[in-house]
């Protein structure tokens, strides 16, 4: 009886061509995420030419210590109540130059145009990150709820709708040209000026 040949060979040759061919095809493919940051403009390298006076009324001071309580304009308040607070600041209209702020209360003692007024943040060195983001969320919504209301009544549409169509990179360029100036127009009606004070080594409790 003849003998049984032994067991065929694997040929491992294109093994390695294999290997490189889908390390090529996962590179291509995956996609990696990055983190997105907090999107602020950074105070100019050069110190302006002349002083700009800002009055006191027309910054809308914002304080966040080390236990995460929230004081705005020395008043202590709920993080739930921090974007209404915002808001009537920012249209408050204290000089009555603002047509379209329809429910400003026309203060005295708050901002005089929304295109003066500013919001200042600032924490402690001990202010837990998540919270420092949450407020950080409010103030801008505070903004963004202003521009889509503008936003829906000139043009029928929320300001952040319209801003995500702008950055799509499959929007065509004749209609990024018309919504560019379009948000533009609502941006200067509720310009963005939130700043960022100095962070302090130790803010005080807050008292009940």
């Amino acid at each position: 009886m003849p003998r049984r040949a032994g067991a065929p060979e694997v040929n491992a040759g294109s093994m390695a061509d294999i290997a490189f061919l889908l390390l090529i095809f996962f590179l291509v493919t995956t996609t990696i995420e990055t983190d997105a940051g907090l999107d602020r403009m950074l105070p100019p390298i050069e110190p302006p030419e002349t002083d700009v006076v800002i009055k006191q009324k027309n910054i809308f001071q914002v304080n966040i210590n080390k236990n995460g309580q929230l004081l705005a304009d020395g008043e202590l308040i709920q993080l739930v109540q921090l974007r209404e607070k915002a808001k009537e600041f920012l249209e408050n209209n204290g000089d009555g130059t603002c047509a379209y702020c329809s429910q400003g209360k026309k203060d005295p003692s708050s901002s005089d145009n929304p295109t003066k007024a500013i919001i200042s943040l600032k924490n402690d060195r001990e202010t837990k990150y998540g919270t420092y983001i949450t407020v950080q969320n409010e103030l801008v919504g505070a903004y963004n709820d202003l521009r889509n209301r503008e936003a829906m009544r000139l043009y029928k549409r929320k300001f952040t709708d319209m801003e995500a169509e702008y950055l799509k990179q499959e929007t065509s360029a004749t209609t990024k040209e018309r919504l560019k100036e379009e948000l533009t127009r609502i941006q200067d009606m509720f310009p963005q000026k939130l700043s960022e004070a100095e962070t302090s080594s130790s803010t005080a409790t807050a008292g009940n």
